[in-house]
């Protein structure tokens, strides 16, 4: 069944929030460090790649809203908009633009695999985006700012591998459980 514009069913609303638990869970599982290693991109993308571009968007909106009212859901088990102040908080923004980008490309070319992979790939780099420059924002260095290539060093180049990793379990996932989540 279709959802349509302007309606939510049970069932819809149950699977944001279990998804919105699912990034949840993968926050928790992290490597401390100044921008966390986590499984939350694993958990964004699960939820868009299987709820939809729609459904996995709210759950991300969800599970931001939770944390910004100060449920513990973030990496570290933090949570409250101080949370945002972090070096790594431009990477919780970036989970939302990420989402919203994927569901762009699906209304666009649909929903194949290809497609998501591309567009997974795509809101990857959205993401690395908003918290390289939130990074570089909030990070004082000896008081002078984080040029580009130091924050790029930092933020992005150690999890490119992971994060590869990541958007491929996704991938098979989704595959394998898609017909599943209707």
């Amino acid at each position: 069944m279709e959802l349509t514009a302007s309606k939510l069913r049970t069932r819809d609303i149950a699977y944001i929030g279990i998804f919105a638990a699912l990034i949840a869970i993968c926050s928790w599982i992290s490597v401390p460090t100044a921008i966390p290693f986590t499984l939350q991109t694993l958990g964004v993308f699960l939820a868009v790649g299987l709820l939809g571009g729609r459904r996995g968007t709210l759950a991300v909106l969800v599970y931001l809203l939770l944390g910004l009212v100060g449920l513990p859901v973030f990496a570290g088990f933090h949570g409250g908009p101080g949370a945002l102040m972090t070096p790594s908080g431009g990477y919780l923004i970036g989970f939302l633009f990420s989402a919203l980008l994927i569901w762009a490309i699906e209304r666009a070319f649909g929903r194949g695999l290809p497609v998501l992979g591309v567009s997974m790939v795509l809101g990857l780099l959205v993401c690395y985006a908003f918290g390289t420059a939130w990074f570089m924002v909030v990070y004082p260095m000896g008081g002078e700012a984080v040029g580009l290539w130091t924050a790029l060093t930092w933020c992005v180049f150690p999890y490119v591998g992971f994060d590869a990793l990541k958007i491929a379990l996704a991938l098979v996932l989704t595959a394998q459980l898609r017909r599943h989540v209707r």
